[in-house]
């Protein structure tokens, strides 16, 4: 019996172990090589992308800029390198998984089957899914586009949302895969595409590239609902706390509504959605 008991605690005390040694700890990595990797978008306008400068910037680059200056300041670093990484849809699960980023600050939304992969922040903003369109096409929802051509990015909710309206809409519209939103603005502006699906922040923030914005016009119809949120590696808590607790000050204390302004304030205030999120994720120490 004495044995059969030895055994089984040993048992325990290796499983425990292994999970420990398996287990990320970003802190740790951020303190012992003085860097922080994060993923940035490079179109994904105005939340994560390629600025004149050539620099990455928006709403979530900022958001994250003060993560780690949070992280610097509660490592007790003189000096933290942010190392800033491309990231696409295809690619920023996996640069999270396997340790190319240590966050991945971006215009990801939240949904549970990610959650198998990875974990998130807490909310960072709230969008949701529709369709930039030509005029000309007449495009006002999804009944309306039976025999138009319509863009999206592969593996993105919107697809899934679009697919799943298509559906329920007994509509068959020739479906176009992009890389990046770039490439449906692209798209439209020649002529290749009657619509882009995208989420509406984004599809407004392209618009404002197109070649002639008069050309354009955004669907009456929402195809989705959209949290977004940061991911990082899954079973850091203390590494996931860290972001939530500088997320958490800026909602408590109103300072996001000056990144707000900076980045959406030609928009108008914020929606009475994305206002209840700020608030109930600001949450208290």
């Amino acid at each position: 019996m004495r044995r059969s008991l030895a055994l089984e605690l040993l048992a325990i005390l290796l499983v425990t172990a292994a999970c420990a040694t398996h287990s990320p700890d970003t802190l740790k990595k951020v303190k012992d090589s003085g860097t922080l990797a994060i993923g940035y978008r490079e179109s994904s306008v105005p939340f994560s992308f390629i600025d004149t400068e050539k620099k990455p910037a928006g709403y979530s680059v900022d958001l994250c800029k003060r993560i780690a200056a949070s992280v610097q300041q509660e490592l007790g670093l003189a000096n933290l390198q942010i190392k800033w990484v491309p990231v696409t849809p295809e690619d920023r699960i996996t640069s999270v998984t396997n340790g190319s980023i240590d966050i991945e600050c971006g215009s990801t939304t939240n949904t549970l089957g990610r959650q198998e992969q990875v974990d998130f922040t807490n909310m960072t903003f709230v969008d949701g899914g529709s369709m930039l369109v030509t005029a000309e096409s007449g495009i006002r929802r999804v009944a309306d586009l039976a025999g138009k051509r319509v863009a999206v990015i592969p593996g993105t909710t919107t697809e899934r949302a679009l697919a799943a309206a298509l559906r329920k809409n007994g509509v068959n519209a020739q479906v176009l895969n992009v890389k990046e939103h770039i490439e449906g603005l692209r798209l439209l502006d020649g002529g290749g595409a009657d619509a882009y699906a995208s989420d509406r922040v984004l599809l407004i923030g392209l618009a404002i590239q197109s070649k002639d914005i008069r050309k354009l016009r955004m669907a009456d119809e929402y195809l989705s609902y959209e949290p977004y949120g940061f991911m990082v590696r899954r079973n850091d808590a203390a590494f996931r706390l860290a972001a939530n607790r500088v997320l958490a000050r800026l909602y408590r204390t109103g300072e996001i509504e000056q990144l707000y302004e900076i980045w959406f304030g030609a928009l108008g205030l914020p929606s009475t959605l994305l206002q209840a999120m700020y608030l109930l994720n600001g949450l208290p120490e």
